[in-house]
């Protein structure tokens, strides 16, 4: 029963932790994504130099995005004309780090690894990106551009060339709904869309955290101090398939630096865990071939390696554990917040990811219930950045009038006057996506 106790105690206490820094990073996530939308930022990552690298890097640090969020985004930006090494760049850089999990790692780290983690990020995605140019010299193939680009031209084409239409029952004469004001459309993807994505791995974060402080005794990792490599290729060799994303692996860093983890091997962790897994792993050996991954791999295996050696070596783990807002045991409370703004907070994000989950399921299914949909089944959809990602290049086809895709249910509908699925088996598996014909 204490056991029970002390682990709820200690889940609710990291949760009042990092609920107002949540909630804070959320809210400067819509803004970003609303005011610094993708299409601005395209034509920055099309060559294969050093500027490119830069841009994408620097793009990709503060896009709250997870490892398997970046994919289709990523793999989005290579199909539409950025250069094998931009887009490594970008995919090594997007998910260790996003302005949501700054704040987060300042809140319960301290600023010191609250400045370290984008930095790390952003020299690691140069590295790929400086790597795969220099070691992979074909120019990228921009079969997805110049189609996309051709089916735009298309669509803007059948639209002029489109006789005029007197039947009102048709549903071309509705007028087009009003667009949704920036800020509604800011909270609108922070804390329904990206709040949906990262609430699962958020959750099993501080659960973990918390049956970590409970169960290991402290000091425990103490035993691998001195072995300096050593410890941190053992981090790294569990953070490595492991999928969580970059805010949900701060309460675990946490709790490992106070059970005597090093410094460098929960940087280790928190920068490994975030942008591998499995997965990624897959999709990138298929879509941008075994060349970009292994540098992909070797970038964030050796950055690991380095800049946690580097932190070990120029930062002492006293420092470090001393600028942590946690309980030190000394009965004194070192929180930087006020409780009730904590609490606040909390019951805040708790309500938000209820809230949005059963909005964003209303909402989709209103529009999947529609009989003028045809089905496909499509697997490999993991979050929303997924399901935007089909729909923005579905869209683009002549003959597709409106794109809906699910992956609680790995479906797409697809609703217009000529549906093509030849060329949509074309650019879902583009996309790295797994293409399995209509639905039964």
């Amino acid at each position: 029963m204490d056991f029970v106790t002390d682990y709820f105690s200690e889940l609710i206490y990291l949760f009042n932790e990092m609920a107002p820094w949540l909630l804070f990073g959320l809210v400067f996530a819509g803004l970003l994504k609303v005011y610094f939308p993708q299409e601005h930022i395209d034509k920055y990552l099309g060559k294969q130099n050093l500027k490119s690298a830069i841009n994408a890097s620097l793009l990709g640090v503060p896009l709250p995005l997870c490892s398997c969020g970046v994919i289709p985004t990523g793999i989005s930006f290579y199909k539409n004309g950025a250069s094998k090494g931009a887009t490594n760049s970008f995919l090594i850089s997007t998910p260790q780090t996003g302005i949501d999990s700054i704040f987060a790692t300042y809140a319960m780290l301290g600023w010191p690894f609250a400045i370290i983690r984008p930095i790390v990020a952003f020299s690691t995605g140069i590295l790929g990106g400086v790597l795969t140019n220099w070691l992979i010299k074909e120019k990228p193939k921009p079969v997805a551009n110049q189609m996309f680009a051709g089916l735009k031209l298309d669509v803007k084409k059948t639209v002029k060339a489109a006789p005029a239409c007197n039947d009102d029952s048709c549903g071309c004469h509705t007028p087009p709904k009003k667009e949704m004001h920036s800020l509604i459309r800011a909270a609108d993807y922070a804390f329904i869309e990206l709040l949906q994505d990262i609430a699962k791995w958020l959750i099993i974060g501080f659960m973990a955290a918390a049956l970590l402080s409970v169960v290991l005794p402290e000091g425990f990792f103490s035993m691998f101090k001195g072995y300096g490599i050593f410890e941190i290729l053992i981090v790294l060799a569990a953070s490595v398939p492991l999928y969580i994303c970059a805010t949900g692996s701060i309460p675990i860093a946490a709790v490992l630096l106070m059970k005597g983890v090093s410094p460098g091997a929960a940087l280790v962790f928190m920068m490994a865990g975030p942008a591998t897994n499995v997965a990624t792993i897959t999709v990138l050996a298929k879509t941008m071939g075994k060349k970009s991954l292994f540098i992909y791999l070797g970038s964030i295996i050796g950055g690991a390696i380095f800049f946690g050696m580097l932190t070990n070596w120029l930062i002492p783990a006293d420092f470090i554990l001393s600028k942590m807002n946690h309980n030190h045991g000394d009965g004194m409370n070192h929180e930087m917040l006020p409780q009730w703004i904590g609490i606040s907070s909390s019951i805040v994000l708790i309500t938000s990811i209820l809230a949005g989950y059963f909005i964003e399921r209303i909402k989709k299914q209103k529009k999947m219930n529609r009989e003028t949909f045809q089905t496909i089944s499509v697997e490999g959809m993991t979050c929303s950045h997924c399901e935007a990602s089909i729909n923005r290049n579905l869209s683009k086809i002549d003959g597709i009038d409106e794109v809906i895709a699910d992956k609680n249910t790995a479906q797409v509908k697809v609703r217009g006057p000529k549906i093509n699925l030849a060329e949509i088996e074309r650019i879902v598996t583009d996309l790295g996506y797994q293409f399995k014909g209509n639905a039964k």
